[in-house]
């Protein structure tokens, strides 16, 4: 997205959600290598919402073709989310004093510490012969 400065902790998780996925974009089933260009970390409701900016639910791994074609759309949220994790993040996104507390820190500090550590475990695990997707702690 044209404008938002890319944070540590944008970097982090983005690294996570990808990670996460196993390098695999969730609409087309295209794999890609480990820190490949190509995949990206595409938000349900844009970066701008600081209050689920770097919340699992609000992200998930597509491919630069796919991101383009129906990232951020409703068919994608529906697609990732059933009616009950949608309403939790709707609420999350409207707690603006979740989004004062992220902004203020400008995604550095805690978050990208708490967002590297959650990406060295699941590589850890990598390590150890784990395929497929996995899950990981969300900062809040």
């Amino acid at each position: 997205m044209a404008g938002i400065k890319r944070t540590p902790a944008d970097i982090a998780f983005s690294l996570c959600i990808r990670e996460a996925n196993d390098w695999v974009c969730n609409r087309c089933g295209t794999k890609y290598p480990e820190r490949a260009r190509g995949l990206e970390c595409s938000h349900h409701h844009g970066r701008g919402n600081w209050s689920i900016r770097f919340d699992p639910l609000n992200a998930e791994a597509l491919c630069t073709g796919c991101h383009f074609l129906e990232g951020g759309t409703q068919i994608r949220l529906d697609a990732c989310l059933n009616d009950e994790q949608q309403q939790i993040l709707m609420e999350k996104k409207n707690d603006t004093s979740i989004g004062r507390e992220i902004r203020r820190t400008k995604g550095k500090g805690e978050i990208a510490s708490h967002y590297r550590g959650e990406y060295e475990k699941m590589r850890e695990k990598r390590l150890d012969g784990v395929t497929g997707p996995l899950t990981f702690v969300g900062w809040m």
